[in-house]
């Protein structure tokens, strides 16, 4: 008896031991390879022969981009993308869907002055979002993440607009809506439905209505974050079931994308994420790319890789774009996300950027 306490205590250590060798492993995994991969958002063309594909993608695979996200469902593109050796993933649009509301306007999300997003959509007509915490809309988005992973050419998912609308927009596109979002104005505020205003009394008992400043309230905020979590991980178990990856587009860091569409990313069951760090949306300079990746970095603590998201655009020449891919391979981020025209000059750029320097 007296060696009890001793058994215990080589017990405890042993289960410490397991527990930190299985974190360790879980982020040794999220560890970007020896080589840097890049990877490109593209809407794909019907008029694109079978020959053109397969110089273009070669093109691509040969400058060290390891997959296309593809904004339609397009076989031809995507088994095209696949005989040249890159990913092909379907990028789907989740929470802003126009298609559903026509059918179902009940599932529209609501703003702060009980407005719905089915016939009063926020700044541009196609944003139609629905309401998270719906059960009808879960189903919906699962039944429609099946049907696109079950196609065998499709080697995963990867979600946009996974959040609710902006309550902010990013403050350079102020001036081209005509609007200053020095505060967060109730018409752009989601959702106030009676189901969630019911479902967050359920959770917090509290009665919604009766907080003088909702849009302040903490546990509201957790409410709207956890309602938008609840989606993907009903979308991470549809990936799971069909053993293929899952990713999303994102604001560009944890703080930026809770404060301006309620969106907590971090917290996902992600294989990898890829935050729009769109400098130019933001008002900020290239070197803010290294910034926002070391805060994403920071935020995931190893859990999945990330690699950012550059806006071809708002780069003024070739020698920015290419000072914004170091900021953001040199804080942490495992390759770039290109969105924009990948014209030669951007593919000799990013060859320069396959293996991690020794």
């Amino acid at each position: 008896m007296r060696n009890q306490p001793v058994a215990y205590l080589f017990a405890l250590l042993c289960l410490l031991s397991f527990f930190f060798s299985c974190d360790s492993s879980k982020k040794e995994r999220a560890k970007c390879d020896s080589t840097y991969k890049h990877w490109v958002w593209i809407n794909p063309q019907e008029k694109d022969t079978e020959e053109e594909l397969a110089v273009k993608y070669k093109k691509y695979h040969d400058a060290g981009i390891a997959g296309i996200f593809f904004e339609a469902d397009s076989e031809k593109h995507y088994r095209a993308a696949k005989k040249q050796g890159l990913e092909a993933h379907r990028w789907m649009w989740i929470m802003n869907r126009s298609d559903a509301l026509k059918s179902h306007p009940e599932w529209a999300a609501v703003n702060r002055k009980g407005e719905s997003c089915a016939d009063h959509p926020p700044y541009v007509d196609y944003y139609r979002w629905m309401c998270p915490s719906r059960p009808e809309v879960a189903d919906f988005l699962v039944a429609d993440v099946k049907n696109a992973l079950a196609k065998d050419y499709v080697d995963g998912i990867h979600m946009d607009y996974v959040r609710f609308s902006d309550v902010v927009l990013a403050v350079n596109l102020w001036q081209v809506y005509g609007i200053v979002q020095t505060e967060e104005l109730p018409e752009y505020d989601y959702c106030y439905c009676n189901l969630c205003k019911a479902k967050f009394k359920e959770e917090y008992h509290k009665d919604l209505d009766s907080i003088q400043y909702p849009q302040e309230s903490l546990s509201w905020r957790t409410f709207r974050y956890d309602a938008v979590t609840g989606i993907v991980n009903k979308i991470g178990d549809v990936a799971k079931a069909y053993n293929k990856p899952l990713t999303a587009a994102v604001f560009p860091t944890p703080d930026v994308a809770k404060r301006l569409v309620r969106q907590d990313w971090t917290n996902w069951p992600l294989d990898a994420v890829y935050p729009m760090i769109y400098h130019g949306f933001y008002k900020e300079d290239v070197p803010w790319i290294g910034d926002a990746t070391k805060q994403g970095i920071r935020g995931i603590d190893g859990r999945f890789p990330l690699y950012a998201g550059l806006f071809l655009p708002d780069f003024k020449n070739n020698s920015e774009l290419e000072e914004g891919i170091k900021y953001a391979l040199e804080n942490g981020a495992c390759g770039v996300s290109i969105f924009g025209e990948l014209n030669d000059d951007v593919l000799a750029i990013l060859a320069k950027y396959r293996t991690k320097p020794e």
